[in-house]
Protein backbone atom coordinates (compact mmCIF):
# COMPACT_ATOMS: atom_id res chain seq x y z
CA UNK A 1 0.00 0.00 0.00
CA UNK A 2 1.48 3.35 -1.30
CA UNK A 3 0.82 5.93 1.14
CA UNK A 4 0.87 10.00 0.67
CA UNK A 5 0.80 12.67 3.28
CA UNK A 6 -0.34 16.48 2.30
CA UNK A 7 0.86 19.08 5.33
CA UNK A 8 3.69 17.91 6.63
CA UNK A 9 4.31 20.22 9.84
CA UNK A 10 4.53 19.20 13.14
CA UNK A 11 1.59 16.68 13.05
CA UNK A 12 2.13 15.84 9.34
CA UNK A 13 5.88 14.92 9.65
CA UNK A 14 5.20 12.55 12.82
CA UNK A 15 2.56 11.08 10.43
CA UNK A 16 5.05 10.49 7.61
CA UNK A 17 7.94 9.66 9.73
CA UNK A 18 5.49 6.42 11.04
CA UNK A 19 4.80 5.35 7.81
CA UNK A 20 7.93 5.68 6.84
CA UNK A 21 8.98 3.61 9.52
CA UNK A 22 6.34 0.75 9.18
CA UNK A 23 7.68 0.34 5.91
CA UNK A 24 5.06 2.17 3.74
CA UNK A 25 6.78 4.06 0.66
CA UNK A 26 5.37 7.86 1.39
CA UNK A 27 5.23 10.59 -1.25
CA UNK A 28 4.25 14.32 0.87
CA UNK A 29 3.87 17.84 -0.11
CA UNK A 30 3.95 20.93 1.79
CA UNK A 31 4.12 24.32 0.59
CA UNK A 32 7.25 25.07 3.13
CA UNK A 33 10.43 23.99 1.16
CA UNK A 34 12.07 23.58 4.95
CA UNK A 35 9.56 20.77 5.57
CA UNK A 36 9.99 19.48 2.65
CA UNK A 37 13.79 18.59 2.91
CA UNK A 38 13.05 17.44 6.48
CA UNK A 39 10.60 14.77 4.93
CA UNK A 40 13.60 13.68 2.79
CA UNK A 41 16.20 13.50 5.07
CA UNK A 42 13.09 10.56 6.70
CA UNK A 43 12.94 8.77 3.46
CA UNK A 44 10.19 10.27 1.71
CA UNK A 45 9.68 10.88 -2.35
CA UNK A 46 8.72 14.63 -2.70
CA UNK A 47 6.29 15.77 -4.48
CA UNK A 48 5.08 18.82 -6.70
CA UNK A 49 1.61 19.39 -5.42
CA UNK A 50 -1.19 17.58 -4.26
CA UNK A 51 -2.32 16.04 -7.66
CA UNK A 52 1.46 14.39 -7.61
CA UNK A 53 0.60 12.63 -3.90
CA UNK A 54 -2.93 11.65 -5.51
CA UNK A 55 -0.32 9.97 -8.47
CA UNK A 56 1.89 8.00 -6.44
CA UNK A 57 -0.70 7.00 -3.26
CA UNK A 58 -3.41 4.54 -2.55
CA UNK A 59 -4.03 6.37 0.83
CA UNK A 60 -3.42 9.74 1.57
CA UNK A 61 -3.70 11.65 4.88
CA UNK A 62 -4.59 15.52 4.54
CA UNK A 63 -2.78 17.48 7.80
CA UNK A 64 -3.67 20.75 7.10
CA UNK A 65 -4.94 23.42 8.72
CA UNK A 66 -8.90 23.96 7.99
CA UNK A 67 -11.31 23.28 5.55
CA UNK A 68 -10.92 25.90 2.72
CA UNK A 69 -7.30 24.30 2.62
CA UNK A 70 -8.51 20.81 2.78
CA UNK A 71 -11.03 21.66 -0.22
CA UNK A 72 -7.90 23.12 -2.50
CA UNK A 73 -6.16 20.31 -1.73
CA UNK A 74 -8.62 17.64 -2.74
CA UNK A 75 -10.95 19.52 -5.75
CA UNK A 76 -8.17 22.48 -6.84
CA UNK A 77 -6.58 22.52 -9.64
CA UNK A 78 -4.06 20.09 -9.11
CA UNK A 79 -6.05 18.28 -6.49
CA UNK A 80 -6.14 14.85 -5.43
CA UNK A 81 -9.60 14.05 -7.10
CA UNK A 82 -7.73 14.71 -10.83
CA UNK A 83 -5.43 11.61 -10.42
CA UNK A 84 -6.23 9.27 -7.23
CA UNK A 85 -7.84 6.16 -8.79
CA UNK A 86 -11.11 4.61 -8.02
CA UNK A 87 -10.73 2.56 -4.61
CA UNK A 88 -8.02 4.39 -3.20
CA UNK A 89 -8.98 7.02 0.27
CA UNK A 90 -8.60 10.04 1.68
CA UNK A 91 -8.01 10.11 5.76
CA UNK A 92 -9.08 13.50 6.91
CA UNK A 93 -6.65 13.54 9.84
CA UNK A 94 -7.03 17.54 9.88
CA UNK A 95 -9.70 18.83 12.36
CA UNK A 96 -12.44 20.81 10.18
CA UNK A 97 -15.93 21.90 11.01
CA UNK A 98 -18.77 19.10 11.19
CA UNK A 99 -20.58 20.13 8.53
CA UNK A 100 -16.69 20.53 6.24
CA UNK A 101 -15.99 16.81 6.86
CA UNK A 102 -20.22 16.47 5.45
CA UNK A 103 -19.69 18.40 2.46
CA UNK A 104 -16.41 16.64 1.44
CA UNK A 105 -18.06 13.23 1.87
CA UNK A 106 -20.80 14.51 -0.95
CA UNK A 107 -18.44 16.15 -3.25
CA UNK A 108 -16.58 12.87 -3.49
CA UNK A 109 -19.77 11.10 -4.08
CA UNK A 110 -19.42 9.36 -7.35
CA UNK A 111 -15.55 9.80 -7.86
CA UNK A 112 -15.18 5.88 -6.07
CA UNK A 113 -12.70 8.06 -3.97
CA UNK A 114 -13.21 6.72 -0.17
CA UNK A 115 -13.20 9.08 2.96
CA UNK A 116 -12.31 7.86 6.31
CA UNK A 117 -13.29 11.16 8.72
CA UNK A 118 -10.57 10.78 11.27
CA UNK A 119 -9.40 13.71 12.99
CA UNK A 120 -6.58 12.50 15.82
CA UNK A 121 -5.79 13.34 19.45
CA UNK A 122 -2.17 12.86 20.98
CA UNK A 123 -0.90 16.59 20.23
CA UNK A 124 3.10 16.85 18.70
CA UNK A 125 4.41 13.53 20.73
CA UNK A 126 1.93 11.49 19.57
CA UNK A 127 2.42 12.11 16.05
CA UNK A 128 5.83 11.72 16.08
CA UNK A 129 5.57 8.72 18.66
CA UNK A 130 3.27 6.91 15.95
CA UNK A 131 0.51 6.96 19.57
CA UNK A 132 -2.06 9.11 18.27
CA UNK A 133 -5.64 8.31 18.96
CA UNK A 134 -7.79 8.27 15.81
CA UNK A 135 -11.62 9.10 15.74
CA UNK A 136 -13.05 7.39 12.29
CA UNK A 137 -16.15 7.32 10.66
CA UNK A 138 -16.38 5.32 7.91
CA UNK A 139 -18.00 2.44 6.62
CA UNK A 140 -16.06 -0.60 8.28
CA UNK A 141 -15.30 -2.69 4.86
CA UNK A 142 -13.07 0.80 4.11
CA UNK A 143 -11.48 1.30 7.65
CA UNK A 144 -10.54 -2.33 7.12
CA UNK A 145 -8.95 -1.88 3.90
CA UNK A 146 -6.96 0.87 4.86
CA UNK A 147 -6.35 -0.32 8.88
CA UNK A 148 -2.59 -1.03 8.01
CA UNK A 149 -1.92 2.87 7.22
CA UNK A 150 -3.50 3.86 10.18
CA UNK A 151 -2.61 1.37 12.71
CA UNK A 152 0.81 2.87 11.25
CA UNK A 153 0.78 6.19 13.43
CA UNK A 154 -1.83 5.46 16.10
CA UNK A 155 -1.91 3.31 18.95
CA UNK A 156 -6.02 3.57 19.36
CA UNK A 157 -8.54 3.93 16.60
CA UNK A 158 -12.33 4.07 17.65
CA UNK A 159 -14.77 3.61 14.89
CA UNK A 160 -17.16 6.15 16.09
CA UNK A 161 -19.47 6.16 12.72
CA UNK A 162 -19.92 5.35 9.48
CA UNK A 163 -20.41 8.61 7.66
CA UNK A 164 -18.25 12.11 7.23
CA UNK A 165 -18.56 14.42 9.81
CA UNK A 166 -18.83 11.85 12.78
CA UNK A 167 -15.39 12.11 13.59
CA UNK A 168 -15.01 15.83 13.50
CA UNK A 169 -18.24 15.91 15.70
CA UNK A 170 -16.78 13.74 18.68
CA UNK A 171 -13.27 15.81 17.76
CA UNK A 172 -15.13 18.83 18.56
CA UNK A 173 -16.43 17.29 21.87
CA UNK A 174 -12.99 16.67 22.86
CA UNK A 175 -11.31 19.49 22.29
CA UNK A 176 -13.87 21.43 24.41
CA UNK A 177 -12.30 19.21 27.23
CA UNK A 178 -9.01 19.53 26.66
CA UNK A 179 -9.29 23.99 26.23
CA UNK A 180 -10.88 23.50 29.55
CA UNK A 181 -8.11 21.32 31.51
CA UNK A 182 -5.46 23.93 29.71
CA UNK A 183 -7.04 26.95 30.95
CA UNK A 184 -7.63 26.19 34.09
CA UNK A 185 -4.11 24.15 34.14
CA UNK A 186 -3.03 27.76 33.48
CA UNK A 187 -4.84 29.66 36.05
CA UNK A 188 -3.72 27.30 38.90
CA UNK A 189 -0.43 27.94 37.83
CA UNK A 190 -0.52 31.61 38.16
CA UNK A 191 -2.20 31.37 41.33
CA UNK A 192 0.76 29.39 42.40
CA UNK A 193 3.16 32.08 41.31
CA UNK A 194 1.15 34.90 43.08
CA UNK A 195 0.77 32.89 46.11
CA UNK A 196 4.62 31.87 46.21
CA UNK A 197 4.50 28.41 45.78
CA UNK A 198 7.39 26.97 43.69
CA UNK A 199 7.02 25.49 40.07
CA UNK A 200 8.10 22.13 41.17
CA UNK A 201 6.60 21.78 44.14
CA UNK A 202 3.30 22.40 42.09
CA UNK A 203 3.97 19.54 39.66
CA UNK A 204 5.25 17.27 41.83
CA UNK A 205 1.71 17.74 43.64
CA UNK A 206 -0.33 17.89 40.96
CA UNK A 207 1.41 15.20 38.35
CA UNK A 208 1.08 12.62 41.31
CA UNK A 209 -2.91 13.69 42.14
CA UNK A 210 -6.18 12.64 40.89
CA UNK A 211 -5.61 16.05 38.70
CA UNK A 212 -2.46 14.67 37.02
CA UNK A 213 -2.92 13.55 33.24
CA UNK A 214 -1.07 14.09 30.16
CA UNK A 215 -1.92 17.80 29.13
CA UNK A 216 -1.74 19.14 33.15
CA UNK A 217 1.42 17.50 33.28
CA UNK A 218 3.10 18.84 29.90
CA UNK A 219 2.00 22.14 29.93
CA UNK A 220 2.79 22.77 33.89
CA UNK A 221 6.28 21.37 32.74
CA UNK A 222 6.82 24.03 29.90
CA UNK A 223 5.18 27.25 31.92
CA UNK A 224 8.02 26.16 35.05
CA UNK A 225 10.98 25.84 32.30
CA UNK A 226 9.79 28.92 30.72
CA UNK A 227 9.27 26.88 27.13
CA UNK A 228 6.52 29.04 25.57
CA UNK A 229 7.70 28.45 21.64
CA UNK A 230 8.76 25.52 19.40
CA UNK A 231 7.17 22.59 21.13
CA UNK A 232 5.36 21.41 18.95
CA UNK A 233 1.76 22.92 19.91
CA UNK A 234 1.44 26.32 18.01
CA UNK A 235 -1.50 28.22 19.73
CA UNK A 236 -3.33 28.86 16.49
CA UNK A 237 -4.73 25.34 16.33
CA UNK A 238 -6.08 24.93 19.88
CA UNK A 239 -7.23 28.10 19.04
CA UNK A 240 -9.20 26.84 16.14
CA UNK A 241 -9.78 24.01 17.55
CA UNK A 242 -11.67 25.76 20.27
CA UNK A 243 -14.04 27.92 17.96
CA UNK A 244 -14.97 24.81 15.93
CA UNK A 245 -16.31 23.55 19.69
CA UNK A 246 -17.86 26.45 20.04
CA UNK A 247 -19.39 26.91 16.64
CA UNK A 248 -21.76 23.61 16.73
CA UNK A 249 -22.64 24.24 20.88
CA UNK A 250 -24.24 27.53 18.95
CA UNK A 251 -25.53 25.50 16.05
CA UNK A 252 -27.32 22.49 18.34
CA UNK A 253 -27.98 25.43 21.23
CA UNK A 254 -25.70 23.67 24.15
CA UNK A 255 -24.49 26.04 26.38
CA UNK A 256 -20.45 25.65 27.00
CA UNK A 257 -19.37 27.96 29.72
CA UNK A 258 -16.18 26.36 30.59
CA UNK A 259 -15.44 25.95 27.09
CA UNK A 260 -16.28 29.40 26.01
CA UNK A 261 -14.06 30.85 29.07
CA UNK A 262 -11.23 28.68 27.72
CA UNK A 263 -12.40 29.96 23.97
CA UNK A 264 -11.39 33.77 25.61
CA UNK A 265 -8.16 32.76 27.24
CA UNK A 266 -6.98 31.28 23.70
CA UNK A 267 -8.08 34.28 22.26
CA UNK A 268 -6.48 36.66 24.54
CA UNK A 269 -3.18 34.59 24.03
CA UNK A 270 -3.24 34.18 20.66
CA UNK A 271 -3.61 37.95 19.81
CA UNK A 272 -0.73 38.89 22.52
CA UNK A 273 1.50 36.24 21.74
CA UNK A 274 0.86 34.80 18.48
CA UNK A 275 4.04 32.84 18.01
CA UNK A 276 3.42 31.07 21.23
CA UNK A 277 2.47 27.79 22.32
CA UNK A 278 -0.42 26.63 24.07
CA UNK A 279 1.03 27.47 27.28
CA UNK A 280 1.81 30.94 26.33
CA UNK A 281 -2.00 31.42 27.84
CA UNK A 282 -0.32 31.80 31.10
CA UNK A 283 1.87 34.83 30.75
CA UNK A 284 -0.97 36.55 29.50
CA UNK A 285 -2.39 35.68 33.25
CA UNK A 286 0.93 36.55 34.89
CA UNK A 287 1.10 39.85 32.83
CA UNK A 288 -2.35 40.96 34.73
CA UNK A 289 -1.05 39.81 38.44
CA UNK A 290 2.79 40.37 38.27
CA UNK A 291 4.20 37.21 39.06
CA UNK A 292 5.54 34.36 37.41
CA UNK A 293 6.20 30.71 37.94
CA UNK A 294 9.40 29.40 37.69
CA UNK A 295 11.15 25.69 38.36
Amino acid sequence: MRAGVIGIGDMGSGLAKNLIQNGFPTMGFDLLDERMKSFIDLGGSPAQDAADVGRHSDVVFIMVMNGEQVNDVVFGEAGLVTTLQEGSAVILSATVKPAEAQALGKALEGTGIHLIDSPVSGGFPGAQNGTLTLMASAPEAVLTQFKPAMDAVSSNIHHVGTEPGVGQTVKACLQSLIGSIFSATFEASVLAAKAGVSGEVLYNVFSTSSAGSVITNTSLENIIDRKFEGTGSHISTMHKDLTISMALAQELGVPMHTAAAAMQLFHAGKTKYPNGDNWVVTKVIEDIVGAELHR
